[in-house]
């Protein structure tokens, strides 16, 4: 619930906000609560609790496209690396066991992809970035037109409790707010 500096209710808000700027409805938000993954950047949740978690999010809301974050966590956060390996997890339990992810409606697979970190120098290069993310491999390559960016940025300021310095930096430079690349898992 992003509570680590016991502002879980405020982020919650915050998250709706952010979530209706972009045009997803607050019905579609789910906020876990689970006492064993608690907000903190230093602490790596259970890997079998949230993949579990995760896949019974996927079946109930019969998801067929989850996009998450790499093994770096794109900003090294234990919880962000924490939730790739949960979906890796489930995607190799799935695998292994010779089944897919299936949708009722059109027994369509649930795709991953995976967002790629990328070193502190790319990181804040912003637009620039592009020149050098589409020289390298990679599964899909989303760019930002300018309004998109825009609307970004505002979903990125409805977290008035998270806009230290740093993160004021990353509305100006943050490539991730012009372009992503991902790969399939």
């Amino acid at each position: 619930s992003g509570n680590y500096y016991n502002q879980g209710e405020i982020r919650k808000k915050e998250l709706e906000q952010s979530c209706c700027v972009l045009g997803i409805p607050a019905s579609d938000v789910t906020v876990i609560d689970h006492r064993d993954l608690p907000d903190d950047p230093a602490v790596e949740w259970d890997t079998q609790l949230l993949a579990t978690l995760v896949l019974e999010h996927i079946e109930a809301k019969n998801i067929n496209l989850v996009v998450t974050f790499d093994a770096g966590g794109v900003s090294g956060h234990a919880n962000h690396i924490s939730l790739y390996n949960a979906v890796r997890y489930n995607v190799c339990k799935l695998l292994w066991a010779g089944l897919v992810l299936l949708r009722k409606q059109n027994q369509g697979r649930c795709r991953v992809l995976v967002l790629e970190s990328v070193n502190l120098f790319r990181k804040y290069i912003s637009f620039l970035d592009v020149l050098i993310s589409c020289l390298l491999p990679r599964d899909a390559l989303f760019i930002l037109t300018e309004e998109e960016t825009e609307q970004a940025k505002r979903a990125m300021r409805c977290h008035r409790s998270q806009l230290l310095w740093f993160r004021q930096l990353y509305l100006l430079f943050s490539r991730y707010l012009v372009l992503n690349s991902l790969r399939l898992l």
